[in-house]
């Protein structure tokens, strides 16, 4: 699931997933961070879920994907868009 807050030229992107599903550590990867993992790591949140929030340019696109454990890639279905194999976010 995805939670953006618009500010003046900015927008913050919280990326939120389930406590457990899927299990292990998950990053979100993508263009605006170089695909790199584990910069972007999701941390565990007083409502039993986790999240990473992101501050990026508004009004603009980026490509991203989940990095689980064992190389595991996935989509965030919440983002409404894809580019190929990754999902699409517009701020």
């Amino acid at each position: 699931m995805l939670e953006r807050t618009l500010n003046k030229d900015r927008t913050k992107v919280t990326f939120i997933l389930p406590a457990d599903t899927p299990p292990g550590p998950v990053s979100v990867v993508g263009d605006f961070n170089g695909w790199q993992p584990g910069v972007h790591t999701l941390r565990p949140r007083k409502d039993g879920k986790r999240a990473v929030t992101i501050e990026l340019q508004s009004k603009s696109s980026h490509s991203f994907r989940y990095l689980a454990a064992g190389d595991y890639w996935f989509n965030d279905e919440s983002a409404g868009d894809q580019d190929g194999p990754n999902s699409r976010l517009h701020t």
